[in-house]
């Protein structure tokens, strides 16, 4: 009880209501306990008391300073403790299609939202008009989040919204979050990469922005690593059909996983032959991940699926 006190007094009101909802973030994480420590046994028969460390969430969210923030792949709980923190503090919040209800729903009442959401075909708020957004929150003095889904270094077109601000002059941060791939093989229960399957890790964006680009097949076409393509949905059969044409085998794994880590989370396993037809049979929505590499067979025999994984995937 008493860490649950000092617990409260740390939290802004909003954020102490939030923490105790069901689906909020454990309360304990959020706490700042002095004095409690924990004993760390050795299994050579000593142990050693170690002070707990001293979490807190009144760090600085500067004024006329932008953080672009990843808001994870949506489960509330991966969210960081900054990204917490930060979205609590910040005047404005501009964010995107992918970030949850959840995690909006930390941004206290009366503080500046600003959506400029993206999917395929439909762009919201052209990417230079939400640089020149970016811009014009900071020079009026406010503190600023850009909340992009995921992790925002990781095909999120931060690059191009740190290059807007540096021209002008703004100071910039980045909050890294957990992105789909790592939240996808979570819950399918599988690693990314593993000594027996995969020595390497390759993230691909099926999006080709190049006029007449295509992937260099005969690169990824290896049985040594794991493959990662973002944005790919509409793109399952060319990347199979790209990957068995350079010398995949035609039962090489493949899972696709949509809405990973969220309660809707679904997916499909199969081969580069039968995917496109499982798909078509099962149809799967966006946002979707892509999984390619040996990694996948170990979905069969995974202990560490989600409930959610177990009741939603079709083999």
């Amino acid at each position: 009880m008493r860490a649950l006190s000092q617990l409260k007094s740390l939290l802004s009101p909003e954020l102490w209501r939030w923490a105790q909802r069901p689906r909020a973030l454990g309360q304990a994480a959020f706490s700042r306990l002095h004095g409690l420590g924990h004993i760390v046994r050795s299994p050579f028969g000593r142990s050693t008391r170690v002070e707990a460390p001293t979490l807190t969430l009144d760090g600085e969210c500067r004024a006329g300073r932008v953080y672009l923030v990843g808001a994870g792949s949506g489960d509330v709980e991966l969210l960081t403790l900054k990204a917490a923190r930060l979205l609590q503090q910040a005047e404005a919040v501009v964010y995107d299609r992918l970030v949850g209800e959840d995690v909006l729903a930390l941004i206290p009442a009366g503080h500046e939202r600003y959506y400029v959401g993206k999917e395929r075909g439909h762009h919201s708020v052209p990417q230079a008009e939400i640089g020149a957004l970016l811009v014009k929150l900071a020079r009026e003095g406010k503190s600023v989040v850009r909340l992009k889904g995921g992790d925002p270094g990781v095909f999120g077109r931060m690059g191009e919204e740190l290059a807007a601000l540096a021209e002008a002059g703004i100071e910039a941060e980045i909050v890294p979050g957990i992105t789909a791939a790592s939240a996808a093989a979570a819950g399918m229960g599988i690693p990314l990469t593993d000594r027996a399957h995969s020595q390497q890790l390759r993230f691909i964006t099926a999006q080709l922005c190049r006029k007449g680009g295509e992937p260099d097949w005969a690169t990824l076409a290896r049985q040594d690593e794991t493959l990662i393509f973002y944005m790919g949905l509409t793109k399952v059969e060319a990347i199979c059909a790209g990957l068995r044409r350079n010398g995949l085998p035609d039962d090489w794994p493949i899972m696709l996983v949509a809405n990973a880590s969220l309660p809707e989370q679904a997916s499909l396993v199969g081969t580069l032959a039968d995917m496109p037809e499982k798909l078509a049979a099962s149809p799967l929505p966006s946002p979707c991940l892509i999984v390619v590499g040996s990694v996948v067979r170990m979905v069969a025999t995974s202990t560490a699926r989600t409930a959610i994984a177990q009741g939603n995937t079709t083999s």
